[in-house]
């Protein structure tokens, strides 16, 4: 069984459902996690991972682009949240596109290409799983700046590849979720670039450090916007919530400013 309390990640994503009988809240939206070189955001695709991949979701599937990571990391970091991906990858719930060594010919000719190549292989699994009535497919990028090195820094080509990728969560109600680093890009390239992954995102995840400084018992601050929220009167809003963060050996603790003491 998925013993698992709501935190306030889940809250400010919409993913508290006690009965289990609302639809995935991420289908067909585009989640960017945007963190720094000192305060990682990756536990929070591993959160999203565990729940995408949850008992209590078990028609739902993921397809996985590693530029980061080997399988055998996220398999280790899965299995202490309770969540077994080579069980999943067996039962086709878990397609894991080792792309670390990946790099597409030079040119743009060659940039494209293999862009165009992967975002084949991702549209047969999501095409196909569709077909097999699969309820949600969640997309996961789990190093944008990495995708970009393997594409020889071609950033028009991999942000074309984000709006195709954004193209099926509109066609399938697919879920995107993508983890970049907001600091390592100088101050001419980083606004246009990452402007335009804020205005693809539906809601913007920012992992960063804490205003006044390290914590030996608070690793950092999470601020979520969740982009046209509809109240029970149907009218849309934004929604912002700001919480800090500590993260375990076997999971992440979530709480607000002043809390703890």
């Amino acid at each position: 069984m998925d013993q698992r309390a709501p935190n306030l990640l889940d809250e400010a994503l919409g993913l508290v459902d006690e009965e289990k009988t609302k639809p995935w809240p991420l289908s067909s939206r585009v989640v960017l996690v945007e963190d720094r070189v000192e305060t990682s955001g990756a536990f929070v695709l591993h959160h999203l991972l565990k729940r995408a991949l949850s008992p209590h979701s078990s028609n739902d599937v993921v397809v996985f682009l590693a530029f980061s990571q080997p399988f055998s990391h996220y398999d280790r970091v899965l299995r202490k949240l309770g969540c077994n991906l080579t069980a999943q990858r067996e039962n086709n719930r878990f397609f894991f596109l080792d792309l670390l060594m990946s790099e597409f010919p030079d040119g743009d000719e060659g940039n494209k290409d293999g862009l165009v190549a992967l975002y084949g292989k991702i549209e047969k699994v999501v095409s196909t799983s569709f077909q097999e009535n699969k309820k949600c497919i969640t997309i996961v990028i789990d190093d944008f700046s990495l995708m970009e090195v393997a594409a020889n820094g071609a950033t028009n080509y991999v942000l074309d590849f984000l709006r195709y990728c954004h193209t099926l969560t509109l066609a399938f109600g697919c879920s995107l979720v993508v983890l970049n680093h907001e600091d390592i890009y100088s101050s001419i390239e980083r606004p246009a670039l990452i402007l335009q992954m804020e205005y693809l995102a539906d809601i913007l995840i920012k992992a960063e450090p804490l205003a006044t400084g390290l914590a030996t018992d608070v690793h950092g601050q999470l601020t979520v916007l969740n982009k046209e929220i509809r109240d029970e009167q149907g009218s849309s809003r934004n929604k912002i919530c700001n919480f800090h963060f500590r993260v375990k050996e076997n999971g992440v603790e979530y709480f607000y400013p002043g809390s703890k003491t």
